[in-house]
């Protein structure tokens, strides 16, 4: 299937993540086709297919470890692509760290969309976003692997049990069939899981909770 061009890829292993990205960018960068991919294998397939994006949204951390290596080759390869970083990580370093292999911008993950807009409108303009650098959000973000329960994020135990379901992208439909409950009842537990959480959507709430593991309380 064509690809409108120019177009972005964005990388994320988190298939939600990176869907949630995608569209937020289509409804503020319109001109742009946007494609997505979970592994960098398949990022590069997507060049192959489809000529070099016209910016690369990159996750430093995938499932296969860290990206950083990978990314800066791809810099040194196409210094004329810009690239933005995003994490989950709550090291200081991080966006140092891409910097050095490259980047053009860091935008944590626990940013607003609209930071996220911001950032991909000066990196596309051959401007720089590191403003993350020294002020990631007014919430320190979590630590990476940092075990939680249900009941440390206000949540009831059966609310946590949604939670885990939902952050492994469970529709409605699905987490009620796995639960044995009624989709009717996965929804109100998911409406109040968000307002907990103090986000808008699923996708808001993946981006906060990453880098955290939700552990019912019955197994902490």
């Amino acid at each position: 299937m064509p690809i409108p061009s120019p177009y972005a890829i964005i990388l994320d292993d988190h298939p939600l993540v990176g869907r949630g990205m995608a569209q937020y960018l289509q409804s503020v960068r319109p001109e742009l086709g946007v494609c997505t991919a979970i592994t960098w294998a398949e990022t590069l397939s997507l060049v192959r297919a489809h000529g070099c994006p016209r910016v690369l949204v990159a996750d430093v951390w995938l499932a296969e470890g860290n990206s950083l290596p990978l990314l800066a080759q791809w810099h040194a390869g196409h210094p004329d692509i810009p690239w933005l970083a995003t994490s989950a990580d709550d090291d200081p370093a991080t966006a140092r760290r891409v910097r050095a292999a490259g980047a053009q911008g860091f935008v944590h993950k626990q940013s607003s969309p609209d930071t996220f807009g911001r950032a991909i409108a000066s990196v596309l303009d051959g401007g720089q976003w590191f403003e993350a650098e020294s002020a990631p959000g007014a919430r320190d973000p979590p630590r990476r692997g940092w075990q939680v329960t249900p009941g440390e994020l206000g949540l009831t135990p059966r609310q946590g049990d949604i939670l885990v379901l939902l952050l492994q992208g469970l529709s409605n439909k699905r987490i009620a069939l796995a639960l044995d409950i009624t989709e009717s009842t996965v929804k109100e537990h998911v409406t109040a899981i968000l307002e907990r959480l103090g986000v808008r959507t699923r996708v808001e709430a993946i981006m906060v909770l990453q880098g955290r593991q939700v552990v019912p309380s019955g197994n902490a």
